[in-house]
């Protein structure tokens, strides 16, 4: 309970407290999506081609508008950004809630809608992360980020149960108009929400300001060597969530049930870990989160030669939970160290890689695997995510970071 308390005392502030609601309005309807619109693509046209066109279409926009956000959330009004973010994407599902409902959705508008979507996401993504610290104290920072994550991993626990349910009494059509209410709510809640628009500099050429961004990452140590970091540690843990059915249908009964408590407890430990953020505070806060993240490692390992399944439940329990642990310490440190008019140019960097190296490793791990074989494949997998995390824990400009108050961002660049 004391953890909770501590977790919750951000949302005093009336500011975070909007910002609180409406990110976790949105995220409400997000939550109950991801299985409606399986079910609703493949009841249009029913092949994997078209599923993995229409969440292709998502992801690509995604991809190609990050970038664009963080320019764009580091050069107008963060609030007045995510404000539009929710407005448009509350029009794309109401828009795909009536055509589901009419019978007039086709594979093609399902497309061009989820492209729209990825692209009011992208640019919603660091606008709101850069928003964060104009809404809370300095102090409060670590606990806001915190709550913002048990948040979202707790509403990823049981948005799919949800989702089911609903598809159930009603359909997908509804899922969808209920995910663009949120989205009302969230715009509702962020258009109380008053902060301060910060001083910006002379507009410039896009390029320009791309390029500065970049400057911004690659000049720094601590915030180089973690993306790359992030890179590799992605690609490598895509092979646990690819490889790992493979390995349950091949050793365990009733593979699908036992992989579905294994998903869970991920999610379990991505929740207490989230929990834990609150109350840790270690003087290196990128080392702790490094050194944490090598925990990534054991589950991949466990399943080259499969442990039982029990063990590899709890392993990704407590490999997610580092990363919930990691995650929040990596968010804060930025907002903390980099300088609030290029925040969100650094971020968009750091969406960017989380975000391409994941689905890229969904992709090679097939091939990788029928080269090696599943065994050294996985291996090889866990043993290059340790030795990744323990590098970048060890790099001197990242140990250099501290929480001290004091240390500016020029100290700990490289």
């Amino acid at each position: 309970m004391g953890n909770l308390g501590e977790a919750a005392r951000p949302l005093r502030r009336r500011r975070f407290r909007l910002l609180w609601f409406g990110r976790v309005a949105s995220a409400m309807g997000d939550a109950i999506v991801p299985v409606a619109l399986t079910f609703a693509v493949l009841s249009i046209h029913g092949s994997a081609t078209a599923l993995g066109g229409v969440l292709a279409s998502f992801t690509i926009a995604r991809v190609v508008f990050t970038l664009a956000g963080g320019v764009v959330a580091d050069r107008f009004s963060r609030r007045a950004i995510m404000l539009s973010c929710d407005l448009l994407r509350a029009a794309v599902q109401a828009l795909i809630a009536v055509l589901l409902l009419t019978h007039h959705m086709t594979l093609v508008t399902f497309i061009a809608c989820e492209a729209l979507f990825g692209m009011a996401s992208a640019f919603f993504g660091p606008a709101a992360d850069g928003l964060v610290p104009q809404t809370i104290e300095p102090g409060e920072l670590q606990s806001a980020n915190a709550l913002l994550g048990i948040s979202r991993n707790t509403l990823n626990v049981f948005g799919p149960a949800v989702s089911g349910l609903l598809l159930w009494i009603a359909g997908p059509g509804y899922v969808f108009a209920i995910d663009a209410v949120s989205f009302v709510a969230s715009a509702a809640f962020l258009a109380r929400l008053d902060v301060d628009a910060p001083i910006r500099a002379p507009l410039r050429s896009f390029g320009s300001e791309l390029r500065e961004g970049f400057r911004e990452v690659t000049s720094r140590g601590w915030v180089r060597a973690p993306i790359i970091g992030f890179a590799i540690s992605n690609f490598m843990l895509a092979s646990f969530l690819v490889l790992g059915p493979l390995v349950f249908l091949s050793h365990f009964g009733n593979p699908r049930q036992v992989w579905g408590i294994v998903s869970a407890c991920g999610s379990i430990g991505a929740i207490i870990g989230a929990f834990a953020s609150v109350k840790l505070a270690p003087r290196h806060p990128l080392y702790g989160a490094f050194v944490s993240t090598t925990l990534l490692a054991v589950p991949i390992a466990a399943l080259a030669e499969p442990i039982a399944w029990e063990a590899i439940a709890v392993a990704w329990g407590f490999g997610m939970g580092s990363v919930a642990l990691a995650n929040t310490w990596w968010e804060t440190t930025l907002q903390r160290l980099i300088p609030e008019q290029v925040y969100s140019r650094v971020r968009s960097y750091d969406i960017l890689v989380s975000f391409v190296f994941m689905p890229i490793g969904m992709i090679a791990f097939g091939p990788l695997t029928d080269w090696l074989g599943l065994e050294h494949t996985l291996l090889a997998a866990a043993l290059v995510a340790a030795i990744t995390n323990l590098a970048v824990a060890f790099t001197p400009a990242v140990r250099s970071v501290t929480t001290a108050r004091e240390a500016p961002a020029a100290t700990v660049a490289a």
